[in-house]
């Protein structure tokens, strides 16, 4: 089958590696028909994870069902379905209590697997032809019979729109309230989207990319651009001196000032400093526990020089972590069925899988409108 795969800092292709196959009874056999480029993809092209060589890329996937294991009982062939960046198992510690972003299960000795990412397990990803899916039954999210004709929302269940939506429930947001999403990246615009559907008064999103402010603009957010002058002054000023009630911090320790020098704090600083006293924060940019490519020593150790004064002295929540898909995608995906939600707005670029090398570049460039890219094996 044809297959993306790293080769190494910068340097991707496609290239014809084994095919996927059904390998235990309780796995599903996916044909991938729509698997997105993420932006903690570019972590990897970029050489800042200890991602090896020859690895199949690629965490959000959608397809049909080909073949089902033995064991499995609900997945017939068939079956469109998308399938959560998080391997999990269903069953772990972890998973029962609905954190399958943590399984205990699928990759021994560290909590939390998925599809084509460094450190997370042995699994190959979905920018491929073919994509085998564990434990199928609890993993594959079966989609409506509309999946075919709306892959480009769909999709969007994977990862970016759930892990979004995440970024919202961590921070507690709730109807009425104001938010900062800090980022207009994929994850960031979900998150304002999120924001705007669970009613808040107003979704404030701070980018210095004109491109993505304009987006994000368009779904009813107000955009803060960095480069004009300090976010933290225009969303004091835009609150009356009190701060917004809630922010989101989307960008993680490769945010940068509009200057392009890399800050690992920056976003995550500029929250705690936006925020009112006693309001909360989500973060769900990555940080990682060591960078192969530090800004500083501090970001080498996974660490940053956090404003913990500032956090402690007003008093403060925060919560982290990566999405638990399973938590938000049945729900999430009822309202594209329904006709809520059409979280595709985000697609700018849909290609083939052979252009995937070409779409890496661009978009690890950040060049003008290319804010979220679809390929189709």
């Amino acid at each position: 089958m044809k297959a993306l795969v790293y080769r190494g800092k910068r340097t991707v292709g496609v290239e014809n590696v084994p095919d996927a196959r059904i390998e235990s009874p309780t796995d599903v056999l996916v044909r991938v028909t729509t698997t997105n480029i993420c932006g903690s993809d570019l972590h990897m092209y970029e050489g800042r994870t200890n991602v090896e060589k020859g690895k199949v890329l690629g965490h959000e996937n959608l397809g049909q069902v080909l073949e089902v294991g033995s064991a499995v009982v609900r997945i017939k062939p068939g079956d469109w379905v998308c399938l959560p960046f998080n391997i999990a198992c269903g069953f772990c510690r972890n998973c029962e209590r609905g954190l399958t972003g943590f399984c205990l299960t699928v990759n021994p000795g560290f909590a939390g697997g998925a599809y084509g990412y460094a450190s997370m397990g042995p699994y190959p990803g979905g920018q491929a032809e073919l994509l085998r899916v564990p434990f199928g039954d609890f993993n594959c999210l079966r989609l409506p019979p509309d999946a075919a004709e709306r892959q480009k929302d769909y999709v969007m269940l994977a990862d970016i729109w759930p892990a979004g939506y995440h970024a919202t429930e961590l921070a507690h947001v709730r109807p009425g309230e104001s938010v900062a999403v800090f980022g207009a990246g994929p994850v960031g615009l979900m998150a304002a989207y999120s924001a705007a559907l669970k009613g808040a008064s107003t979704v404030y999103v701070v980018d210095h990319q004109s491109d993505r402010l304009r987006l994000a603009e368009a779904v009813g957010a107000v955009p803060v651009d960095p480069g004009q002058a300090d976010p933290v002054e225009q969303l004091l000023m835009a609150t009356g001196g009190n701060g917004v009630d809630k922010a989101c911090e989307c960008v993680g320790w490769q945010a940068h000032d509009p200057a392009g020098n890399e800050q690992p704090a920056l976003a995550l600083n500029n929250a705690v400093q936006a925020v009112r006293a006693t309001g909360e924060i989500g973060v769900v940019g990555d940080f990682v526990p060591d960078d192969p490519a530090p800004h500083d020593e501090l970001a080498a150790h996974g660490q940053v020089a956090f404003d913990i004064g500032t956090f402690y002295q007003k008093g403060l929540s925060m919560g982290s972590g990566q999405c638990n898909v399973k938590a938000y995608n049945r729900y999430l995906r009822d309202l594209i069925a329904a006709g809520v939600a059409e979280p595709g707005f985000l697609v700018s670029h849909e290609l083939p899988l052979d252009d995937a090398a070409s779409a890496y570049r661009h978009f690890d460039e950040r060049d003008t409108g290319w804010t979220k890219v679809v390929l189709h094996p």
